[in-house]
């Protein structure tokens, strides 16, 4: 039986989706609103509807305002390959290429960018009032950005990661939205939320973006799971503030975000069973207060580099700065890997000694059974990002140890518990002032 809640993009007798997806989309939420103007008889509601986007290319140029609960626009394929090792081949290579552009069901944004960030985005969801707008549901389809602009510097246009756009921005207070099995690419920011409560990014292609997933304003009881997902140098892959009870699992982070997990007054959230991949110190920072967390059964490798295009650009921070970098108070960070594998004359400040879990400020955190393995190791360059990047991760034999610090507390964090996470001359603390139990030393 056929419902007049479901829409095919391709059928909607309002403008081209070739042409301008969004302005159709806006027509068929505009039919949604009129027919569901008020609730059907037998306790009903508004029961909202689905779009459905076929496989295809369909540019969007007017921005698509969603403000009715109950909607979800779905594809037929996620679409994602990377625009970012096509633009950095000679162009005489591109002819042989299997395909250019992403494909599935794809979003070809051409939207004109603001002073705003949300005016850039491809999907906008905004409604005040209550109830909070809920259950907007982004499913299976691509959205791609499909260039970046020059930033000013002499980095290729393609590579600096800033064109103003964004793929779906959420504005106000909302509730069990959810983004599942989507590819972002090539967007400035491809995720911002707002004031979100029970919130699901699960299963989704977030890579080559600006920004991956930016959790503003506050928010709780969100979760953000099995997502592959690498930001660009001048952003974070995850960030959160004011977030409770975020559940942070089982995604795998690439190399090149800033960091690839940022929280900023963050609390009593879990951040577990992920692997993080990063070129440069900060993996993962908690900062501003962030306080009762866990971070368990994570694994950390900060590694070099290894594609030509990008060799030389850097996040701004030495090596000081620690792999993970705390400030708050209350977290226990307890049975994660730890691989650092760089080069000694790479270490920034020259002489200096890497810092691997770094206590900048707060009380009564707990570092226990984390596993470290430090090696000096200078990744060979190449101009294949898969070849170089796959050759770097699996060599492992002839390096020679690297001296770290494993644990660096500082002055101002005080009464935390560190324990089997680095020998005596690995972990610098105040032994008045903190806890220590020392790894033993072979041999010792």
């Amino acid at each position: 039986m056929s419902s007049s809640n479901y829409y095919d993009v391709t059928a909607w007798p309002v403008g081209n989706p070739a042409d301008d997806i969004g302005e159709v989309i806006n027509s068929i939420i505009t039919d949604i609103k009129a027919r569901q103007s008020a609730g059907a008889g037998r306790e009903g509601g508004k029961p909202g509807a689905v779009i459905y986007i076929p496989p295809g290319d369909y540019e969007l140029r007017t921005q698509v305002i969603i403000d009715i609960s109950f909607l979800r626009i779905e594809g037929a394929g996620h679409g994602f390959t990377s625009s970012s090792i096509r633009f950095n081949a000679p162009e005489n290579q591109w002819e042989d290429l299997h395909e250019l552009w992403p494909g599935g069901s794809r979003i070809l944004v051409k939207t004109v960018a603001g002073e705003e960030q949300s005016a850039g985005a491809a999907f906008r969801v905004a409604r005040t009032g209550n109830p909070r707008i809920s259950s907007i549901e982004f499913a299976n389809f691509c959205i791609d950005g499909l260039h970046f602009v020059s930033d000013g510097s002499d980095l290729q246009p393609e590579n600096t990661y800033i064109n103003g756009k964004t793929g779906i921005y959420v504005a106000d207070a909302n509730d069990s939205l959810r983004i599942n099995g989507m590819g972002f690419v090539y967007l400035e920011h491809a995720l911002t939320i707002h004031n979100a409560d029970a919130l699901s990014i699960h299963d989704n292609f977030i890579a080559e973006c600006g920004y991956c997933i930016e959790l503003r304003g506050w928010g709780q009881a969100s979760k953000i799971t099995d997502n592959l997902i690498g930001a660009g140098f001048k952003g974070h892959s995850i960030y959160a503030e004011n977030h409770g009870g975020l559940l942070i699992t089982a995604n795998n982070v690439f190399p090149r975000g800033a960091s690839s997990v940022y929280l900023s007054g963050v609390t009593r959230s879990n951040v577990t069973g992920n692997r993080f991949h990063s070129f440069y110190p900060g993996t993962m920072v908690l900062a501003d207060n962030s306080s009762e967390n866990l971070i368990a059964t994570n694994h950390f490798l900060r590694d070099h580099e290894p594609w030509i295009p990008f060799l030389g650009i850097t996040n701004g921070r030495d090596d000081h700065y620690g792999i993970l970098r705390i400030t708050g108070s209350g977290n226990s960070v307890t049975a994660n890997h730890f691989s650092e594998v760089i080069g000694s004359a790479s270490v920034r400040p020259a002489g200096g000694t890497p810092v691997i879990i770094r206590l900048i400020a707060g009380t009564g955190n707990y570092i226990s059974s984390n596993h470290i393995v430090a090696s000096d190791a200078d990744t060979e360059a190449g101009d294949s990002c898969f070849a170089a990047q796959v050759d770097a991760l699996l060599t492992v034999n002839a390096f020679q140890d690297l001296a770290v610090t494993t644990v660096l507390v500082d002055s101002e964090s005080t009464r935390n518990t560190i324990l089997d996470s680095g020998t005596h001359r690995q972990v610098v603390l105040d032994e008045k002032a903190n806890g220590f139990r020392p790894t033993p030393e072979i041999g010792a």
